[in-house]
């Protein structure tokens, strides 16, 4: 009978002592400071694919304390995690490779081990990084504030999830994610005005805007060949217009041109050939006959002229595209007419209201939409031009955050392969533009998601106590949009959307967000958002504001955070006109 309860006590304590280890074996990633994980890439894996692997191994070190080994033996046994496709990984999922360029991914687990794999360039680190989200919480949300929750242990739930970019191209210019390529591979941000070559898979670019002038300068011909540029009123015009498109001595030196231009900067991937950003088209005979023959359109002239040049460059450079503008005056898509199947038309959304969804019925959206389906019927490759903040005042509130993902919905639905958001370009201090630019690069992914929820993730992970505050101050500023209140690019303090009442509230609310700030850098991130009150009040009582203090609070930050007024408006010019 000892001898039985001696040997029971005995498997007791053995079972007891190896149960943690087989628990960790069986089911954890990590477990008390320990794992049986390994990360195993393939030797031949893409640069991004191993950038992929160490960022893997370092997250989870910060989240768990734990540092997972790497190997390039795809044969290894044991509990691994397979980063990118490989014959190991396509034997044990029956996952055939994917394209290289795919940017989708896989996230799934077979037994005890996890496979992630996507196109070589870009899509296994994106499913990396998203994994990384979706399963431990960490968020990237600015270049500067990355959310990393710390966890003792973390079991492997089953997995089989596959996602694919909504939209192919996706890029927004907001000056505070600027030269941040490693927030914008975290983000899945794939495009912007310049290509870069680094360990994220690179950056995409479509080069320039408005090049017409580039191409074709006004001070370097027109004092020999005025008739290359526009007729208006009877004159050549001597001045930042339009070329004239129906010369054909301008065609062939945009052709030239462009051609040179691409051999000296190859790394692009679509060039663009588009109006100048004004509305100085030409009147003359032969243009306006051309645009007769394509319904009348002033497009129809561009898609004509940018069709040629179009036919030139392919010979030499079959994989780039020519980009040219649906815009203002040539919105309109022609009729008899198609643009090349290297030619990308970039439609622009500048006229439109952006406090109602595209699609929605409102009224002054109704002439934009039929111009998005027309050009989707008729151009092989869409590219949208959109607007997300207020060039007349970058700020003030500009409740624009529940048309963000239908409007890219929409974009998608009508065949748009890139959309570029264009942001607060110029300085730091715009109204809500860290959470903006980290919330349009989500939905530029998956337009899908619920904004709300993506904004509470961004305020809880980056005002830290001032949170629940700075939640009721946005809320407060969406409630500003109504069914018959409609809003511009251009909208200034004395909108209708704006009221001395939700100044004073917007007043209290972040007062008590200061007050629950924990920390000076928290105090700042609060101080940023206070700016778009203090902007209003003294715009809407610039007297009261420069007695008061308000004036001098604003100046302060305005200062410390270098912010602008406006586009174009330097801040040293609007503080000397608003205190004369």
């Amino acid at each position: 009978m000892y001898m039985k309860k001696t040997f029971l006590l005995s498997l007791f304590l053995l079972l007891t002592a190896i149960m943690p280890m087989q628990s960790i074996a069986a089911n954890w990633l990590f477990h008390n400071g320990k794992s049986n994980y390994r990360i195993v890439i393939s030797a031949e894996a893409s640069t991004s694919e191993q950038t992929a692997a160490r960022e893997l191994q370092k997250y989870i070190n910060q989240v768990s304390g734990v540092e997972l080994p790497v190997t390039t033996d795809i044969n290894t046994r044991g509990h691994c995690i397979y980063v990118g496709h490989n014959e190991r990984v396509a034997t044990l999922t029956g996952a055939q490779k994917p394209n290289k360029d795919d940017e989708s991914f896989t996230i799934r687990t077979i037994g005890h081990n996890l496979f992630i794999w996507g196109g070589s360039q870009r899509g296994t680190m994106y499913g990396v990084f998203t994994f990384l989200e979706r399963e431990l919480g960490i968020h990237w949300l600015t270049p500067k504030c990355t959310v990393i929750p710390k966890n003792k242990q973390w079991k492997l739930p089953r997995l089989n999830h596959t996602e694919s970019p909504f939209i192919g191209y996706r890029y927004s210019n907001y000056f505070v994610a600027e030269g941040a390529p490693e927030w914008s591979a975290h983000t899945r941000e794939n495009t912007k005005w310049s290509p870069v070559t680094n360990e994220y898979g690179n950056i995409e670019a479509y080069w320039g805007a408005h090049t017409m002038e580039k191409l074709v300068p006004t001070k370097e011909f027109y004092e020999t060949h005025p008739e290359y540029f526009c007729l208006r009123d009877g004159q050549r015009y001597n001045g930042y217009g339009q070329l004239c498109l129906s010369n054909p001595e301008v065609l062939e030196l945009c052709k030239t041109r462009l051609k040179q231009y691409m051999r000296e900067n190859p790394n692009f991937r679509i060039y663009s050939l588009s109006q100048n950003d004004n509305f100085r088209f030409c009147q003359c005979e032969k243009c306006a006959a051309i645009e007769q023959q394509y319904g009348g359109q002033h497009s129809g002239i561009i898609v004509w002229f940018v069709n040629q040049v179009a036919d030139a460059v392919k010979e030499e450079f079959p994989d780039k595209y020519v980009g040219t503008f649906a815009y203002q005056y040539s919105r309109q898509p022609p009729t008899g007419i198609k643009p090349r199947d290297n030619v990308v038309i970039r439609l622009c959304s500048i006229e439109c209201c952006f406090a109602h969804p595209l699609d929605a019925g409102c009224p002054q959206n109704e002439a934009f939409m039929r111009d998005l389906r027309g050009w989707a019927e008729l151009a092989p490759h869409l590219f949208i031009w959109d607007y997300i903040v207020d060039y007349a005042q970058y700020m003030a509130p500009w409740p624009n955050f529940q048309v963000l993902g239908p409007n890219i919905r929409v974009f998608g639905e009508n065949k748009a392969i890139g959309v570029f958001e264009e942001a607060q370009y110029q300085s730091a201090g715009a109204e809500f533009d860290e959470m903006k630019a980290w919330t349009v690069n989500q939905l530029l992914w998956n337009p899908d998601q619920d904004v709300d929820s993506l904004v509470n993730i961004f305020i809880d992970g980056f005002y830290g106590k001032a949170a629940p505050h700075i939640m009721d101050y946005y809320r407060l500023c969406q409630s500003l949009v109504k069914p018959d209140v409609h809003f511009g690019i251009y909208i200034t303090e004395n909108h209708e959307i704006y009221s001395d009442e939700f100044t004073q509230k917007a007043f209290a609310i972040l007062q008590e967000a200061r007050k629950a700030a924990e920390s000076d850098e928290i105090r700042e991130r609060v101080d940023r958002v206070r700016m778009q009150p203090l902007y209003l009040q003294c715009m809407r009582h610039k007297a009261e504001s420069l007695k008061d203090g308000t004036w001098e609070e604003l100046r302060r930050l305005m200062k410390q955070y270098k912010a602008m007024h406006r586009e174009g408006h330097p801040q040293e010019r609007f503080i000397r006109e608003f205190e004369q």
